[in-house]
C-alpha cells in the first residue's frame, strides 16, 4: 500500500479528497492535516510516500512545505491540489519536482488518473534497479508504465481509455469533440485525441469532419 498524507485546511475538501482516495485501490491515508506544523510532524513520523498538498493555507504556503521536504532530503512525492492556475506557480511546482498538478475543482476521473499513473511509476521503480529508455519515455509522457494483460495496447492507460469511452458510450448518438471530452474529464486534449484515434481504428466510434468558412475543420465523434 502507498501511504498518503493530505494537507488541506478546508474540511469539506479534505473529506472529498479522502473519499476519492479510498476509491482508488493500492493507497492508504496515513493522516489528513490542516497546517504545516502538523504536516512536518507526520512527515517525520509516518514517512508517507505521497503528499496531496494544497498551496493556500491560513497564513501559510504549501510551497514552503514542499521546499522543506526537499531541504530535508525526505523521500516523498508531491501532487499539488490547488485553485492556483498561474503559469508562474505551475512552473515553480514542477521545478520543485511535483509529479502532478490538479487544479480545483476537478473530477474524480482526473484524480484517479493522477494516482494510478503515480502508482504505476512507484511500483515499477520499486521493483527495478534500472529502467529502459522506452519505459522511462512512457512515464515522462504520462502514459502507463505497468503493462499487463488488461492494457488494450502498448502505452495506453486502461483507466483513461475507460473514462473517455464511458462518456461516448453513454452519449449514444451525441457527437463529442476532443475539447468537450477534455473539459468534462479534466484530461489533456492531446491525450484525448490519441485515445479517440485509437477508438476510431477499433471502429468503436465514427468521426464527422465539419468544414467551416475559416480555420481548421472540426472533428466530431460519436458511438458507432
Amino acid at each position: 500500500m502507498i501511504g498518503v498524507m493530505i494537507v488541506e485546511d478546508d474540511p469539506m475538501v479534505m473529506e472529498i479528497n479522502s473519499k476519492f482516495l479510498k476509491r482508488v485501490e493500492g493507497f492508504t491515508l496515513y493522516k489528513g492535516v490542516s497546517n504545516l506544523e502538523e504536516a512536518k510532524k507526520v512527515m517525520l513520523s509516518k514517512r508517507p510516500d505521497l503528499v496531496l498538498l494544497d498551496v493556500y493555507l491560513p497564513n501559510e504556503n504549501g510551497m514552503d512545505f514542499l521546499n522543506w521536504i526537499r531541504s530535508q532530503g525526505l523521500d516523498a512525492d508531491i501532487i499539488l491540489i490547488t485553485a492556483d492556475k498561474s503559469i508562474e506557480r505551475i512552473q515553480q511546482a514542477f521545478r520543485y519536482g511535483v509529479v502532478d498538478y490538479l487544479i480545483k475543482p476537478f473530477r474524480f476521473e482526473r484524480f484517479k488518473e493522477a494516482l494510478l499513473q503515480y502508482k504505476d511509476r512507484f511500483e515499477s521503480f520499486k521493483n527495478s534497479e534500472v529502467i529502459e529508455q522506452k519505459d522511462l519515455d512512457r512515464y515522462l509522457s504520462g502514459q502507463n508504465l505497468a503493462q499487463n494483460e488488461e492494457d488494450f495496447t502498448k502505452g495506453i492507460n486502461k483507466y483513461t481509455y475507460q473514462a473517455i469511452w464511458g462518456k461516448i458510450e453513454v452519449g449514444g448518438d451525441e457527437y463529442y469533440t476532443a475539447e468537450n471530452l477534455a473539459e468534462m474529464l479534466q484530461i489533456a486534449r492531446v491525450t484525448v485525441r490519441r485515445y479517440l484515434e485509437l477508438m476510431e481504428k477499433e471502429e468503436k466510434i465514427y468521426k464527422l469532419v465539419e468544414y467551416g468558412k475559416v480555420g481548421r475543420p472540426q472533428h466530431k465523434y460519436r458511438k458507432v
